[in-house]
């Protein structure tokens, strides 16, 4: 099989993992002209990226994309903690994590079965593109729920999710930017309804909490809640389709594997974190330089553009040994998966129980594992790797 041309050619890649190994080994930071970013592939360079006081997770002189400026959707991204530096987001940026934090398991994984339950059931028979709905459309039936949506409106949120995902992505068309100013509008219509009726009772919803959060850290503007509530839904929703659909690909890829797990169901949040590990869903993340200086070593100047290669990271042997072993009983395992820094993501929990209830309930149904993962095709995207539950040529393109 041959190296993909590139870093970004890489997520969509059959086999990414053999090209990933040659950069970390050959060369670990290297300024791709054809991309025009530095990259970074060793975990030791990985972090220093990831943890530079020098870098920006968006480009100095674009803090918005211009293709969203003037749209609900900037306004969304505007506010976004997960988009934004400073000491002024700051309080916000903890209030995020504190509402995170008191999330309990039980009730994401209830939330997690019920719905994997009602979606898989929505599919019989189990048709390609029912699959592929299910594993994008399970995070946000479980999050939004969590954040007080109501039932009604759950199908309905998480096409304005697809939408709103879609209209943000580098390689979107103008008409994929459309569709997504379109869905911001729906979702913050929708948000701000949730906030309003959450202000007038009290209620134990995650939009309440994270309105008592925000309060808390004196960032309690209505816009800011209601963007961020939107990137509890954002930030989960191809993660976390990814992890799903790569969980069935490790499974069918690993015979004595799938027989522990038959065996023994408990084993499977072992497989989670084993495939966020060695099949990331999160394949790289970018950063800028808001000034000339040293990064990872290597000198740069403002502006310059980082591409962080997480995936090659977290197979790097300095960090796991025999990181192309597949090994869910591995002690002392490291991932960049969810970042590093003051960017990392606080949703690693949220993800993992959310993946392991739809393979659960994906087993349960009766499907075939091993069929499912014989033909992989992987969701168009420039950072996230999803295997895609059905046979290409199937494909959904509404998705």
């Amino acid at each position: 099989m041959t190296f993909p041309p590139d870093p970004i050619a890489a997520v969509i890649h059959p086999d990414p993992y053999p090209y990933y190994a040659d950069l970390v080994a050959r060369k670990p930071i290297y300024h791709d002209e054809t991309l025009g970013l530095w990259v970074a592939s060793s975990a030791a360079l990985v972090r220093a990226v990831l943890t530079s006081d020098i870098c920006r997770v968006r480009p100095l002189k674009e803090p918005i994309p211009k293709a969203l400026l003037g749209s609900p959707a900037a306004s969304i991204f505007g506010h976004l903690v997960r988009m934004n530096d400073g000491e002024r987001h700051d309080p916000c940026k903890q209030a995020v994590q504190a509402c995170m934090q008191s999330i309990e398991e039980h009730s994401i994984a209830e939330l997690g079965h019920k719905w994997a339950h009602f979606l898989l059931g929505e599919s019989q028979p189990q048709t390609a593109s029912r699959l592929q709905d299910f594993a994008f459309h399970l995070p946000v039936y479980v999050i939004a729920s969590l954040l007080g949506v109501p039932q009604e409106e759950l199908h309905h949120t998480a096409l304005w999710i697809s939408d709103y995902v879609r209209g943000l992505a580098p390689a979107s068309t103008p008409a994929q930017v459309e569709q997504g100013k379109v869905a911001s509008r729906h979702l913050l219509d929708l948000f701000h309804a949730l906030l309003s009726r959450h202000q007038a009772r009290l209620d134990n919803s995650l939009l309440a909490g994270l309105a008592l959060e925000a309060k808390r850290a004196r960032c309690a503007e209505t816009e800011v809640i209601v963007a961020n509530g939107i990137g509890f839904l954002s930030q989960a929703y191809e993660a976390t389709a990814g992890l799903i659909g790569n969980t069935v690909v490790a499974l069918a890829s690993h015979r004595s594997v799938r027989e522990q797990v038959a065996a023994d169901p408990c084993l499977l949040r072992l497989v989670i974190e084993e495939v966020l590990r060695y099949d990331s869903p999160a394949q790289n993340t970018r950063r800028f330089l808001a000034q000339d200086g040293r990064v990872a070593g290597q000198a740069m100047q403002e502006g310059d553009g980082i591409l962080v290669i997480l995936a090659a990271a977290n197979r790097d042997p300095a960090l796991n040994p025999n990181p192309e072993r597949f090994d869910m009983l591995r002690r002392d395992r490291h991932m960049f998966t969810f970042g590093a820094g003051p960017h990392a993501c606080p949703g690693a929990t949220l993800a993992a129980l959310i993946a392991q209830a739809g393979v659960e309930e994906l087993m349960a149904s009766g499907a075939d594992l091993e069929q499912l993962g014989a033909t992989v095709a992987y969701y168009p995207s420039v950072a996230v790797r999803i295997a895609l539950l059905f046979h290409p040529t199937s494909y959904n393109s509404r998705l």
